[in-house]
């Protein structure tokens, strides 16, 4: 209606009529066809309201008062920004699935280098970086698009990478070459500062809160490494359980939890002083892989991608408080922003899976690539 009554003041050529009805006098008829038209107006405009009046004489309707600019008017809301897309890295098909997480399909699938196996967010959250091992390089994506970015090629056998906290240094862990590669990070440029041979097969990486260690696992000679950062050398290495992966440190950057591929737990050092020491294994299941925080400070969940399942420890008290089912091969995770929803890559069946945590059940897969890795989005819990 508010549409036809600004057309209706707006354009004159649709207020008049553009000829008498037939059979009428000058005079007697136009006085009476705008007696007429009066009746009808204001019985139309009583029934149906102003958009009906398009195409009537101005004179029936009085014109519209001025607006009184002292009120205050509602003003409408900022349209919602999209959620941003739920990444998939796909080893296998050396690719990255883009998820829509309204619809839950997979809008496009990018290629990126040969055989990527991680990818990590920079904590300014402007890219997220795919790491091809075998390709030798590194591909910057937009978080919101999963549009490429840029590539960097020279990058050796980036298996597993990082960045330092104070974004400073970028850490890559050569799994084929046995080398750890610490680059300097400057207006998103790489420099590599120094390779430092390491164990059999570096694994995961992890660095302190203070951007001044880095701890690596070791996967084939079952050790733990760390490296100063400061210095880039070595400061000490401990045996660990068999096939350790990934790593997780605690907020005050005193324990680390070490997950073992080859065993059925999660290991506990505390690196609060100047060697570490053995805490303890947690029991979680068979072949503990990948941790992801839950975002409250107190408890993170590991995959067992053997047992087919999620624990969650209390990191706090050094104690599994939780296992629940997770299918196919569990991998890397992430967390939807509102803790809801843990997003899992199914390994062995190529697939996406949402866990609703409250009812700790399946609640949607969603076909992506070969051997999904590496689970990111933007919109996320706290890490």
């Amino acid at each position: 209606m508010l549409q036809g009554w600004l057309l209706w003041q707006q354009q004159p050529e649709l207020r008049y009529p553009e000829r008498l009805p037939p059979g009428l006098g000058l005079h007697a008829g136009r006085l009476h066809l705008l007696c007429m038209q009066k009746r009808i107006r204001w019985a139309l405009g009583a029934l149906l309201g102003p958009v009906c009046l398009v195409g009537m004489a101005q004179s029936v309707l009085p014109p519209a008062a001025p607006a009184d600019k002292s009120s205050t008017q509602p003003v409408a809301a900022a349209p919602a920004k999209e959620p941003a897309p739920i990444l998939v890295l796909n080893s296998l098909s050396a690719s990255v699935s883009v998820i829509d997480p309204q619809r839950w399909v997979e809008i496009k699938r990018v290629p990126t280098g040969k055989e990527p196996h991680h990818l990590y967010l920079t904590p300014d959250e402007k890219s997220v970086i795919v790491a091809n091992a075998v390709g030798n390089s590194l591909t910057f994506l937009d978080p919101r698009t999963g549009d490429v970015q840029r590539t960097v090629r020279g990058v050796s056998d980036p298996y597993h990478l990082r960045f330092s906290p104070d974004m400073k240094w970028l850490v890559t862990a050569g799994n084929r070459l046995n080398h750890v590669d610490l680059y300097r990070w400057s207006a998103g440029e790489l420099t590599l500062a120094q390779r430092i041979p390491t164990g059999k097969t570096p694994s995961h990486l992890w660095i302190d809160s203070k951007s001044t260690v880095v701890y690596a696992t070791m996967q084939e000679s079952d050790e733990l490494v760390a490296i100063d950062l400061a210095t880039q050398t070595l400061k000490w290495r401990i045996k660990t359980g068999f096939l350790p992966a990934d790593i997780f440190g605690t907020p005050d950057d005193k324990k680390l939890l070490v997950a073992l591929t080859g065993a059925r737990g999660v290991e506990v050092y505390d690196v609060s002083a100047a060697k570490p020491v053995f805490v303890k294994t947690l029991a979680t299941g068979s072949g503990a892989h990948a941790f992801r925080s839950v975002g409250d400070k107190q408890h993170v969940f590991v995959s067992n991608r053997a047992a087919n399942s999620i624990s969650k420890i209390d990191y706090q008290k050094f104690e599994v408080v939780d296992t629940f089912d997770a299918p196919s091969g569990p991998d890397c995770m992430d967390l939807s922003a509102d803790g809801k929803y843990l997003y899992l890559a199914s390994r062995w069946a190529n697939k996406l899976t949402v866990i609703d945590l409250g009812t700790r059940t399946v609640v949607r897969q969603v076909k992506v690539g070969k051997s999904p890795h590496g689970v990111w989005t933007l919109d996320h819990k706290p890490r």
